[in-house]
């Protein structure tokens, strides 16, 4: 009446052996029966493979929300969007040659006159010269520190979409008399002044860095678009870069323009019409290499995959230990489980089941316990994944794939730790085997 004497007396009757899905149902049943007679030592096995598994779920989940959420906020922004920098930062390598100044260093610096010029161009919409500083705030008293602030020009809402809840953006005529204006995010807005209304409030804008500070007037509140970006920054500025330079004295080292295509134009055709520009203006010869970098979002996001997928790599050896601790757990477990079920190998044995029955039925024990701890394991990543991204601004998305990596990760596990034990109970004699007590 028990599965493992049905299958043996099958064999027995004439039959070659059973079926692959019978033995492969009864093997399970098998398998399940065992767990049960030992709760204890299946549960620390089970939990030692669940442990490496959920590590490996919780950790994609959160590599693909991130970089999902990061393309969404590149192309939230405008997809053909692109930079204009000193220098490609996505291709800077560490190097020590004894010179401390890297090769981009002597390259010149962007000017505001080089972004009115493309500004020109019947491929471009906008161009803005733009850089970024930290600047501490002051308001009636209450201060806010290292708050991310924009130098731009007029119309850089066209680079960064959202809208005004309040106020307008600077015009063009104020960036040129280096008024002391502001626009400042909605966040920044609330901490600073409550529900009173911002706009015509003014606020003080110290460079402690420099020494310097000046009294700017808001004109403006301005919310982005919900992204992982706007998450992770919500206090932040926008200035016209006159006033920047001149009345906070913050550095146009690292100056870049942000350039918006027209819509009928492609970005690989606004990239020729802009470098061919900045060669002339630079004075660039045909066999001069650019003194000076496009960069698209396409070359931010490979860079952002190169660096999570070394992470990636990194996590998932660190998992594969887990599941080492696993694996030596499947090893333990059916060693005992084989030396427990001597007597029972013999009868089968005697009563006609082969070597490759017996070392299947085996394998499917292992197999069958790695599964159930590769469930639990996705089951704990979800929830790992799922309270990260419930109490952090990060996201978290369980791809498909890592669901059938986690399984065939467990279940190859099973099958590799679960060999030795097998073989050892498939080639126990069976006269030796019925004298075992």
């Amino acid at each position: 009446s028990i599965p493992w004497m049905r299958s043996a007396m099958s064999d027995r009757s004439g039959q070659r052996g059973a079926s692959g899905m019978t033995a492969l149902g009864e093997g399970l049943i098998i398998a399940f029966d065992a767990m049960r007679a030992n709760t204890i030592r299946s549960a620390l096995t089970i939990l030692g493979v669940a442990v490496g598994v959920s590590v490996v779920v919780a950790l994609s989940a959160l590599i693909t929300g991130i970089r999902s959420s990061v393309m969404e906020a590149f192309e939230s922004g405008g997809p053909n969007n692109f930079l204009v920098m000193r220098f490609d930062f996505t291709a800077v390598r560490i190097s020590d040659d004894g010179n401390n100044r890297p090769p981009w260093w002597n390259k010149p610096q962007l000017e505001a006159s080089e972004a009115r010029r493309l500004d020109q161009l019947p491929s471009i919409e906008a161009a803005m010269f733009n850089f970024g500083f930290q600047i501490d705030l002051d308001y009636e008293g209450h201060e806010v520190r290292n708050v991310q602030s924009s130098a731009s020009d007029a119309g850089w809402p066209a680079y960064q979409t959202g809208d005004f809840i309040a106020g307008r953006d600077f015009t063009p005529t104020e960036v040129d008399q280096n008024r002391a204006v502001v626009v400042v995010s909605a966040e920044l807005a609330l901490e600073l002044f409550g529900e009173r209304d911002p706009i015509g409030r003014r606020i003080r804008m110290l460079n402690v860095f420099r020494g310097t500070q000046e009294p700017f007037t808001v004109i403006g509140v301005y919310q982005l678009k919900d992204n992982i970006f706007t998450s992770a920054i919500k206090h932040w500025t926008v200035v016209p870069w006159t006033a920047a330079s001149r009345r906070l004295r913050q550095s146009m080292w690292q100056a870049q323009i942000q350039v918006v295509p027209k819509d009928s134009v492609s970005m690989s055709r606004a990239q020729d019409d802009v470098m061919a520009a900045l060669r002339r203006m630079r004075s660039l010869g045909p066999r001069d290499e650019n003194n000076f970098a496009l960069l698209a979002s396409a070359q931010i996001l490979d860079l952002f995959n190169q660096l999570t997928a070394v992470f990636f790599l990194v996590m998932l050896a660190l998992s594969s230990a887990g599941l080492l601790v696993g694996g030596v757990g499947v090893i333990g477990i059916m060693l005992i489980s084989v030396t427990e079920r001597t007597r029972e190998i013999g009868i089968r044995k005697a009563l006609g089941a082969t070597r490759r029955e017996i070392l299947w039925q085996f394998l499917v024990e292992a197999s069958a316990l790695t599964a159930v701890g590769a469930m639990v394991g996705m089951l704990m990543g979800w929830g790992l994944a799922s309270g990260v991204a419930a109490w952090t601004p990060l996201p978290a998305k369980i791809p498909l794939w890592a669901v059938f990596a986690a399984l065939g990760m467990a279940s190859f596990t099973g099958m590799l730790f679960g060999l030795l034990p097998a073989m050892r109970a498939s080639r126990l004699d069976p006269v030796d085997a019925l004298r075992y007590e």
